[in-house]
């Protein structure tokens, strides 16, 4: 199969929202995007996640899964997903769509020569208020931490060229950084506004306890890399050096 774009969907007991995001991606990308692949990644689920998945790449060979042997995070669902991916181009979004994939036309059309990632802005979001507030205050904390301008860092509807992650290497929890991580390797980065809906099936596994302390300590990690990655440019060499 010529894969066009990979889309790749971390996935935690959401046995309630496997068959509607698999109908939101395929309604958003079967007009105009021939060759697609959904990838969802079976994190540790307990319920019929699995079993759902497996029924879906049953009969839709588009549909492709990984099923890990326990909870392992997001970010290493993420980093599976790139791995098994085959598109040209890779999407991510959460398992609970709250993401809306149609909104992945408008971001595959932004990727050009002068943009390599486009990063979705949750605009009018669907959630509570202490989730907004604190979100807000998280990413204030980590752009002012990280030096970075990242307007929306919670946000997982992202397109970008495969080649971007062709040699990433990520460690657990800094799929929040994502965008900083691939700034920090060259690749060029635009935002755009996207659609966002409160959760309709399943419960929420974050809460802002549960995440402070663990974002707080991968803000210094990326505030680390930062500083002392390296940043040399070679401006001459012996003859016949490659």
């Amino acid at each position: 199969m010529n894969t066009a774009i990979s889309v790749i969907v971390p996935v935690k007991n959401e046995e309630d929202n496997i068959i509607p995001v698999y109908d939101a991606v395929r309604q958003a990308l079967d007009p105009g995007t021939p060759g697609f692949e959904l990838i969802f990644i079976d994190d540790g689920s307990t319920d019929r996640s699995l079993e759902l998945m497996k029924e879906l790449a049953a009969r839709d060979p588009r549909v492709v899964w990984l099923s890990f042997d326990r909870n392992h995070g997001q970010t290493a669902a993420w980093d599976a997903g790139f791995k098994a991916a085959r598109g040209r181009l890779i999407a991510t979004m959460d398992g609970d769509l709250q993401n809306d994939p149609s909104d992945y036309p408008r971001m595959i059309a932004t990727i050009g020569d002068d943009c390599d990632v486009v990063c979705g802005i949750r605009r009018k979001r669907m959630d509570s208020v202490v989730r907004k507030i604190s979100s807000r205050i998280g990413n204030g904390f980590r752009n002012w931490i990280t030096g970075d301008s990242v307007t929306d860092v919670g946000c997982s509807l992202r397109v970008f060229k495969r080649e971007c992650v062709a040699d990433i290497k990520l460690f657990d929890g800094l799929h929040r950084f994502f965008p900083s991580l691939l700034k920090m390797e060259g690749f060029r980065i635009k935002e755009i506004p996207v659609k966002h809906h409160p959760r309709q099936r399943g419960k929420t596994k974050y809460g802002v306890w549960n995440r402070m302390w663990k974002g707080l300590r991968d803000c210094l990690a990326v505030r680390w890399m930062r500083q002392r990655r390296l940043d040399y440019r070679v401006v001459s060499r012996s003859p016949g050096a490659d």
